[in-house]
């Protein structure tokens, strides 16, 4: 069977560093819609409204393959795309930069704040790093080759050219970056270290904890004490897997439940949105691996610090 040809390029740019919603228009072999309008409405009504839909194509936010606005009674045809930008809820910014630690014409190395998240997602659109990243660079095809977790900060890695991005993904993908996260935690002189952490981990959509449950492991952590201050630990914490909150768990396994962490060991409530005085103490602090396009060694390192280490 022939494969579908590749979508035109977007004719609206980027609006705020986040690109334009695609639409492609589906088979209608019940002909049930007579105008691109009555299908825009059908597809996108429930959500915004009837009426909004319908705003939308008045005020031109439809465009087709040539930029030019879409009329809703324009005669409905099945393969056609059309673009529009969403509207974005107000977002509380998050008041720390994204540092770059190493840019070059392939990769940007990016050392990501806490309480920003990776990539759009939920209710985190443009306060996110790549779409931050994309205004301040103008680099507007830039897309991060993995994902760290809202809450940690420390080292992303983007990609530069759209065409890079799967050889830098392939790497994360097959376990072949090592990676070293740094976090400070309860010190227990009675919890013997270093030690290997192996468990199944479960994440349930929708649930904001994940949980370990009897049966064959799927994560495993390297936990190792470098110093304690004050009652405070402060580890160093080297994944070889990377299920979703894993570091989390584990600690919370043994006992010395990073400080800050608003799931484990116990789920609170959802504090106040502006309230950026208590970041998780997890930090992304080194990645380490060979280039995949260059063949060079690579290795980057944090220039951020954890803020709940004792003063002497």
């Amino acid at each position: 069977m022939r494969g579908r040809r590749k979508p035109p390029a977007a004719p609206l740019p980027q609006r705020d560093g986040i690109d334009a919603v695609r639409v492609r228009l589906p088979e209608d072999a019940g002909r049930i819609w007579a105008t691109v309008g009555e299908h825009l409405v059908d597809r996108f009504g429930g959500a915004i409204g009837a009426d909004r839909v319908a705003g939308m194509l008045d005020d031109g936010r439809f465009v087709g393959a040539d930029g030019v606005a879409v009329r809703g009674s324009e005669p409905y045809a099945a393969g056609r795309y059309l673009w529009f930008h969403r509207d974005f809820a107000a977002e509380e910014p998050v008041p720390f930069p994204v540092g770059v630690v190493y840019r070059d014409e392939r990769l940007v190395v990016a050392d990501k704040p806490h309480f920003l998240a990776t990539v759009p997602r939920g209710r985190h659109i443009t306060e996110t790093a790549v779409a931050r990243l994309r205004r301040e660079l103008e680099l507007p095809e830039l897309q991060p080759a993995h994902r760290l977790d809202r809450l940690t900060a420390g080292l992303v890695l983007f990609v530069v050219r759209p065409e890079d991005r799967g050889a830098y993904q392939t790497l994360f993908r097959d376990r072949r970056v090592s990676k070293e996260y740094e976090a400070l935690a309860p010190y227990d002189p009675s919890v013997a270290l270093p030690r290997t952490v192996r468990s199944r981990i479960v994440k349930e959509r929708g649930v904001l904890a994940a949980r370990e449950e009897p049966g064959e492991a799927n994560s495993e952590s390297r936990v190792e004490l470098m110093g304690h201050r004050g009652g405070v630990g402060r580890y160093r914490l080297l994944p070889a897997t990377g299920r979703t909150h894993q570091l989390r768990v584990h600690m919370n396994a043994l006992g010395l439940p990073i400080v800050h962490d608003p799931l484990y060991p116990v789920v609170e409530a959802e504090g106040d949105p502006d309230d950026f005085s208590r970041p998780l103490q997890l930090l992304a602090r080194v990645l380490e691996f060979t280039d995949p396009l260059g063949g060079e060694p690579r290795r980057f390192e944090s220039g951020l610090r954890l803020s709940a280490w004792p003063d002497r």
